[in-house]
């Protein structure tokens, strides 16, 4: 099995080019079933069963996994033994009856503009780091970026002139994303002033946001500072990077902003992904109708 899920990686890295954390997400998926699988003494690929990984299915329900984890387990066992069904390793392929779970899509938090305006006004320009984070806080909310696309940016992909920057996302696809002038304005602050201070000539690799050390900022770092400035500004929500990003579509598509357009700012291959903030779109069109219809 081991050889297989190897191969099957490889495969995913280089054929499929996804990035290292789906890699990651696939092989996790896949040797928790090969552990069950061991734990049954079953040690040939052609003795797994449809009835084995229903089973394990039932079993993982049990221990309380929600619907959207269910869902990612069936498509990383599914897609694993299509590869062997397809590489001619197994004689039948015991995923093709099982249905695939059907997650229920949850509407993601999303900050109201005033929410915003108050975790930006948090983070104070007095100091070198204030800056750098305020700078980051508006790109954020300026251009919808993933916090992997923020983390990866390099200096070489500002390009200001244009309004725009180059930002590589899932799949090491290239797109250019419009970025306003106040974020424009709070990263040329940065780069002024306090990236030359904590860089690192042989660390810090041109990428545009460093921590202390003159090391690129982790996802981590990323984390702790918008959570930090979102406490400093009162904000009761459970918030994380993602919510910029959300709230980023979201104010476009309440604003009329075109779902097409916004689905190339934010990188989606599927428009079906992007017709999430839609939903979002309408509960605040039945919330401002609650608020300010005379009979609402």
């Amino acid at each position: 099995m081991e050889q297989f899920l190897k191969e099957y990686l490889t495969i995913l890295r280089f054929e499929k080019n996804l990035s290292s954390n789906s890699i990651k997400s696939y092989e996790t998926d896949l040797r928790k079933l090969f552990n069950y699988l061991e734990s049954k003494n079953v040690k040939d690929l052609n003795d797994v069963t449809a009835e084995l990984i229903s089973e394990y299915f039932d079993l993982q329900r049990k221990y309380g996994i929600d619907a959207a984890t269910v869902a990612r387990y069936m498509s990383s066992i599914k897609g694993f033994w299509q590869y062997l069904e397809s590489s001619k390793y197994i004689e039948k392929n015991p995923t093709e009856k099982l249905y695939s779970v059907k997650k229920s899509r949850k509407l993601p938090s999303v900050l109201t503009f005033e929410e915003i305006e108050k975790i930006l006004q948090s983070a104070k320009a007095d100091n070198l780091l204030g800056i750098r984070d305020r700078a980051i806080i508006e790109l954020l909310y300026s251009s919808g970026l993933r916090v992997s696309e923020l983390i990866n940016l390099k200096i070489t992909d500002l390009f200001f002139d244009e309004e725009v920057i180059r930002v590589l996302g899932k799949g090491s696809k290239e797109r250019l994303v419009p970025v306003g002038q106040s974020a424009i304005y709070w990263i040329n602050e940065y780069l002024k002033t306090t990236r030359p201070i904590i860089e690192k000539k042989t660390k810090s690799q041109n990428y545009v946001f460093l921590n202390k050390r003159g090391t690129k900022l982790s996802r981590m770092g990323i984390w702790k500072i918008i959570n930090f400035y979102a406490k400093e500004a009162g904000i009761k929500k459970e918030i994380h990077p993602h919510t910029f990003r959300h709230s980023f579509a979201t104010h476009l598509i309440e604003r009329g902003a075109d779902l097409r357009a916004v689905q190339e700012m934010l990188g989606h291959a599927d428009i079906s992904t992007t017709q999430i903030y839609t939903h979002i779109d309408r509960e605040y069109i039945k919330q401002v109708h609650r608020d300010h219809h005379p009979r609402g």
